[in-house]
């Protein structure tokens, strides 16, 4: 085993160090984007950290979201250009140095129709220019994200031959980031801060906290143990203020519609079509690498308990289906929807709509002294990160350098230009990036393990051996759910399920 392998015989073994006694400089609890970048940032620090999440790593809000890198141009529209420029700084930092074998530039398609006031047309392109201003302050070269252009009615056919062409004039074609998978990049934060010594324990749930000391369970086995530290940060996104009362949040939903392959035909380009009666919101049609679009986003205020897996009202499924039929031929309907997903954002209170809540994180200091993270977005989790562990230091005295995170590659990762000559399928190379042919080994081994796991995915056995090795996951959900993300179409799941619960049992008894 490497240094950034999590499983269960590594968990046990450091679990059970901390329930003898030892003391930790930092725990975080949660294992989304936020959690698994603090523990990431503290370790390359020097500092010994333990992170504790109650289910598996991107169990919640961090698994469901657009899987986009933002460049913050939505921002910039509202005048906040601080956070704007923080967001583009963020995305170039992942896209060129941290993880560009987990990014891809994506292309954006904005058509303009006749019923497109020319005051419209010019209010978008500013905002495109810049935003590409935006880009280049923050260094990100148009070799990785190309400049913004129009281009006439003919090129957006042929890039998205799905939209409708009666009154077509042309579109806006920009650019922006995405990720293969927002919960592979959880998995990776966790796995390169495990690979500098910190212990990544999923099933530990936190009972109660203060400012040096954690009273958790161990969900597998039920045992209760305190675990000591200098400083706790709470890190639990949208479920931060049932560890930390004095916490505020207001969660907004954020819906996404999952279309069959073919549905939309739009190719590899991303498609936005504007709301009626907004000035600055779209619903995106985002082209995934198995061939399906997901159709998002919405952003609607929520109320009561917050729960663990948030499902898409009938309302939001009759919204983006509406609005994104507005710009193609063939309109879509509840036939083409193969799956849906939901999260919600961990927006700090405030007046007026959760459309307009800052997307801007802060760092709190409850009265028991444990520091809470709250607000932000996945593209700013490194900083973020970095912010809570500055607070962290300064509250407990601990004493490390300055955050090493934003020149920190991710483990697989290398360079954009050297990705293509990684001896591996492409496919696993988007997903494992220069750890690809070390995966691809294991069905080279055995030809058993090179298979697909069914007929309808190109997912073969040996990436669920790998999860069960190396990526901390401990059952069939935690493979289905957040390793493949074969969860997300019910019917992809299923057909794959005997065969993952064969190999996953297969692959926990060997690391016994």
């Amino acid at each position: 085993m490497t240094p950034g392998s999590l499983n269960a015989l590594r968990r046990d073994r450091e679990l059970t160090a901390l329930a003898g006694g030892e003391r930790v400089d930092l725990v975080v609890v949660g294992g989304g984007v936020t959690g698994a970048g603090i523990a990431l940032d503290a370790a390359a620090r020097g500092l010994s950290v333990a992170l504790i999440e109650a289910y598996d790593l991107a169990y919640g809000t961090s698994r469901w979201s657009s899987k986009l890198v933002h460049g913050g141009l939505r921002y910039l529209a509202k005048g906040d250009l601080a956070l704007a420029h923080e967001s583009a700084v963020e995305r170039g930092i992942l896209m060129t140095r941290t993880a560009p074998h987990l990014t891809r530039a994506l292309p954006q398609l904005f058509p303009m129709y006749r019923e497109t006031s020319r005051g419209q047309q010019a209010f978008i392109m500013t905002g495109l220019v810049a935003g590409d201003g935006l880009r280049r302050a923050a260094g990100t070269p148009a070799s990785v994200l190309p400049r913004p252009r129009s281009i006439p009615a003919a090129e957006a056919l042929a890039l998205a031959p799905g939209l409708s062409p009666q009154g077509l004039r042309g579109a806006l074609l920009a650019y922006d980031g995405a990720l293969t998978d927002d919960a592979r990049l959880v998995v990776n934060l966790a796995r390169t801060a495990a690979s500098r010594g910190a212990k990544i324990l999923t099933r530990v749930e936190a009972l109660r906290l203060d400012a040096e000391s954690v009273l958790a369970r161990d969900r597998l086995t039920g045992q209760e143990i305190e675990i000591r530290t200098r400083q706790v940060i709470n890190a639990t996104g949208v479920w931060a203020g049932e560890l930390a009362e004095s916490v505020r949040l207001r969660p907004s939903r954020g819906s996404h519609l999952i279309l069959a392959s073919g549905a939309a035909r739009i190719g590899a380009t991303s498609v936005n079509v504007p709301v009626p009666g907004e000035n600055n919101r779209f619903v995106f049609l985002l082209p995934q690498p198995d061939g399906r679009v997901f159709v998002g986003v919405t952003d609607e205020p929520t109320e009561g308990p917050v729960p663990r897996v948030p499902s898409v009202p009938e309302s939001d499924v009759d919204f983006l289906l509406e609005v994104a039929s507005t710009a193609f031929t063939r309109p879509l309907t509840r036939a083409d929807v193969a799956g849906s997903f939901a999260g919600l954002r961990p927006l700090v209170e405030g007046g007026g709509r959760s459309a307009d809540l800052s997307r801007k994180h802060a760092v709190v200091t409850g009265a028991d002294g444990v520091l809470t993270v709250v607000g932000g977005k996945l593209t700013t989790y490194r900083r973020m990160a970095e912010d809570a562990v500055d607070a962290a230091l300064k509250r407990s005295g601990l004493l490390a350098g300055p955050s090493t995170t934003s020149r920190l590659p991710l483990l697989g990762a290398t360079p954009r230009s050297r990705l293509s000559i990684v001896d591996a399928p492409a496919r696993l190379v988007a997903k494992y990036g220069t750890e690809a042919p070390r995966v691809a080994a294991l069905g080279e081994v055995d030809p058993e393990l090179g298979r697909p796991l069914h007929g309808g995915t190109e997912i073969s056995a040996a990436e669920v051996v790998w999860a069960v090795r190396h990526e901390g996951a401990l059952d069939v959900e935690d493979v289905l759910e957040r390793r493949t993300r074969l969860g997300l179409v019910t019917p992809d799941a299923e057909a794959a399920r005997a065969r993952v619960q064969e190999l996953v049992d297969k692959s926990l008894a060997g690391l016994a």
